[in-house]
């Protein structure tokens, strides 16, 4: 019982504070509001405010308050209300009708005149603080002559979207990105053959990037080419184009179907040894490097159980060859190195936390060539199994990719043919170091065909590491270091015997971006290439200067 009168105690205690409170208040606001047509005390006070309203009845007819004994010779009174008696030349006691009422209006501020007499003109604003203008009865304070309000501008939030990002162009729900890079330089051995000589070259490398911007579902479009062309040495002209189109359909909340088309144009480069795959004889030089292409196109179905996901995928490729065309007129067919290829994996992943996903892949494929012997009677159709783990990141943007790590086996027709296997690891990770300063990490693993006697295939890994620093927004550098291993997997033919091929490239290279505005931007590089190898008489080392110009929207 005690406990509930302390409660109904503090209670009326705390309204009866907040209710003296309310009255101090109110009465100090109603003795600093001045009536219009009245006179101030002071001479220069330089504001004349309007009246305000009466009170009201309840019958709808103002009413007027009664005299206050307390009513000075300003016309005041402690109900702040002018008093007819106590102003000179005033005609009786009564209030204007509600017609002639004028409304009450907020004082706004401006600069003051440039003498201290208060001008009581309308429509000028006193210097009244910004915080108080919009308060009734804020206290009035005149400026000195000559000297304005200033008036403070919010700054602009700090935009962290780079400003030299390309804005592309809306088409209906589409945004397009397209641009266009033109490079030239030089390369002191573009047949990356031993005793090249070198050459003036340039590139010219169309690209478009388009996205939906849909709420749900997703089409997105990414079409990238190049061309280049060496000076005096046309035989190593070779074209390049990778477009890919993605597609996500949303069927629930919990449930994604992923749809991906392809088509990979690329050549052999220019010192493989697929290009003369028998060394014991001898072929006449290239008139042009062979042209590769590949079409082909994925199937797959995600689906979520809370942090669980298990995805489903299916996938077919088509890989067609050029024939070889010599510089004495003659050709030869590359028809034996056709193949279809056909795909299925099998994906798992938990979300251990916010940001990273652990995950496990098994993946299955198989190949098949049109034809099933080759010149050198192998039968070169085979399968693959893969499995690898990994995780996928998302920190707090400071550490986005993916990485893993797995192993390899592949299996040919031909057991003559040795087994193709290998540890294998991919990985594509950008860490944001610091807000100038971004490092990129990259690996790479597959496992190629080979057209060359005794060889099952070669097995090729790539690691790669960039860092690129801002030392001004608009001047990016750029630091690049690449290792590669080519590792085939069977013995070359040479001289009647028979020898290994372990292949080591390696690349550095350093550039800088001078970032014009969006539309434009500078490039230039310097690159060393090398690569030593276990099979003799193919190293080589190569240096490429080259600068470039790159527009894009």
């Amino acid at each position: 019982m005690r406990s509930e009168w302390q409660r109904r105690v503090f209670w009326l205690g705390l309204v009866g504070a907040g209710a003296l409170t309310a009255a101090l208040m109110a009465s100090d606001v109603q003795a600093q509001v001045r009536l219009r047509g009245t006179t101030s005390a002071t001479d220069d006070d330089p504001d004349q405010l309007y009246q305000r309203r009466p009170q009201q009845r309840r019958d709808g007819r103002r009413q007027t308050p009664p005299r206050s004994p307390s009513a000075g010779r300003t016309g005041f009174n402690s109900s702040n209300v002018t008093d007819p008696a106590a102003i000179p030349g005033a005609s009786g006691s009564t209030l204007p009708p509600p017609s002639q009422n004028v409304p009450r209006a907020v004082p706004r501020r401006v600069a003051p005149p440039p003498s201290t007499t208060a001008d009581s003109r309308p429509g000028r604003r006193s210097g009244i603080a910004p915080q108080q203008a919009g308060r009734i009865g804020a206290s009035i304070t005149p400026l000195p002559p000559g000297i304005a309000t200033p008036l403070i501008r919010p700054r602009r939030p700090q935009d962290d979207a780079d400003p030299f990002a390309p804005v592309g162009i809306r088409a209906g729900s589409f945004t397009l990105r397209p641009a266009f890079e033109a490079t030239t330089g030089y390369d002191t051995q573009p047949s990356r053959f031993p005793g090249g000589k070198g050459a003036w070259f340039y590139t010219l490398a169309p690209e478009l990037v388009a996205n939906s911007n849909w709420s749900r579902h997703a089409l997105d479009a990414d079409i990238r080419g190049s061309y280049i062309d060496y000076n005096g040495q046309p035989f190593l002209n070779r074209p390049n184009m990778e477009a890919r189109l993605r597609g996500r359909i949303d069927v629930t909340r919990d449930t994604t179907v992923n749809i991906e088309a392809r088509d990979l144009l690329s050549t052999d480069y220019p010192n493989s040894p697929d290009l003369n795959p028998d060394p014991n004889v001898p072929s006449p030089a290239l008139s042009r490097l062979p042209i590769r292409n590949t079409i082909g196109g994925d199937l797959g179905v995600v689906q979520r159980f809370n942090r669980f996901e298990v995805g489903l995928k299916g996938s077919i490729d088509r890989t067609t060859w050029q024939d070889s065309e010599f510089s004495n007129g003659t050709t030869a067919s590359n028809e034996s190195r056709n193949y279809n290829q056909y795909g299925v994996a099998l994906r798992a992943a938990y979300e251990l936390t916010p940001g990273v996903k652990p995950f496990a892949e098994i993946a299955y494929d198989k190949r098949v060539r049109d034809i099933e012997i080759d010149p050198f009677g192998f039968r070169r159709s085979s399968d693959g199994v893969t499995g690898k783990i990994g995780t996928t990141f998302e920190i707090s943007r400071k550490l986005t990719g993916e990485v893993s790590i797995g192993y390899i086996t592949r299996t040919y027709k031909d057991a003559n043919l040795p087994e193709l296997r290998g540890v294998i690891a991919d990985a594509s990770l950008i860490w944001s170091a610091t807000g100038l300063t971004t490092v990129r990490l990259t690996a790479r693993s597959t496992a190629d065909e080979s057209a060359v006697d005794g060889v099952a295939g070669v097995l090729r890994r790539d690691y790669g590491i960039q860092v690129d620093h801002a030392f001004r927004r608009w001047l990016i550098g750029t630091a690049r270091f690449g290792y590669g291993e080519d590792d085939y997997i069977g013995q070359f033919p040479l001289n009647n015997t028979l020898v290994t091929r372990f292949d080591k490239r390696y690349l550095a290279s350093i550039g800088l971006t001078y970032r014009v505005n969006r539309s434009v931007q500078i490039k230039g590089e310097l690159r060393q290439e090398w690569m030593r190898s276990t099979y003799p008489g193919v190293d080589y080392t190569a240096t490429v200067a080259l600068v470039g110009l790159r527009l894009q929207r």
